[in-house]
């Protein structure tokens, strides 16, 4: 169901991040992949990894202008069209994301929603005509977009921001057989997670709420992103899928 697909995936950062994760499994399910890295550093470290995978490795700071753009059209040069995006994305500053929501600076609030959520619509924008079989647009959420999560502060607002904009794009993308999802993994242990304070006391706390009384892993979370990607999810669209043992489900 996915040999022979297109795709571009945004936000690898090392071998344990998520979107590596999801390059590998796509690479095994016979997709071809363009990926993205922020700089020549996590170039440096991620390409031995990324050349055991049939993905092409390139550098892209959303922050910069026209480096998206640039990234797209390389990717359409190398792959033809698509068929699948993967944002897997998400920052805010240090000093903002460990203060609360009323004292985020608004530089700080501006630059995380810029980054970790309007990026996954100026990527659609770019890259959904050059689709022109339909496919799947996906980015990657948490449970605190829907409620409060300790420590994870300025980031709730945006990942609702997120969210939200999942099921509008759904909407506005639906006459073209374009689907669009949020996946919602619960706490992972990747370099974007390590910024949030008390993050071993969140794994834990998932662990013990959990009705399958453990985490996930990386690789669970590709194996649902692969399928989202697959023509077997046809039927579906503007939904966050929680994958997370369960957590959301219980108080």
């Amino acid at each position: 169901m996915l040999t022979g697909k297109n795709g571009l995936v945004l936000g690898v950062a090392n071998e344990r991040s998520i979107a590596y994760a999801i390059v590998k499994k796509l690479s095994e399910s016979g997709c071809n992949i363009v990926a993205s890295c922020l700089n020549q550093k996590a170039f440096d470290s991620v390409l031995p990894s990324i050349r055991s995978t049939s993905a092409k490795l390139k550098i892209c700071n959303l922050q910069n202008p026209g480096e998206l753009e640039t990234l797209v059209a390389e990717s359409i040069t190398a792959l033809g069209s698509f068929d699948f995006l993967v944002h897997s994305v998400a920052f805010a500053p240090a000093k903002d994301l460990h203060g609360s929501v009323t004292e985020s600076s608004k530089e700080g609030f501006l630059q995380a929603m810029d980054i970790s959520c309007h990026s996954f619509a100026r990527a659609a924008q770019l890259v959904t005509p050059h689709m022109p079989r339909g496919g799947s647009l996906i980015t990657m959420s948490y449970l605190g977009a829907d409620e409060v999560v300790p420590h994870y502060g300025l980031m709730g607002p945006v990942k609702a921001a997120l969210e939200s904009c999942v099921r509008y794009m759904a909407s506005e993308l639906g006459e073209m057989n374009i689907r669009v999802h949020a996946v919602s993994p619960g706490p992972i242990l990747t370099r974007a997670a390590s910024g949030i304070e008390h993050f071993d006391d969140l794994m834990q706390r998932a662990i013990e709420k959990s009705p399958l009384k453990r985490l996930v892993t990386q690789d669970e979370v590709a194996d649902l992103t692969a399928f989202l990607c697959s023509d077997q999810s046809s039927g579906m669209t503007g939904q966050t899928i929680y994958i997370d043992a369960g957590y959301h489900a219980v108080d």
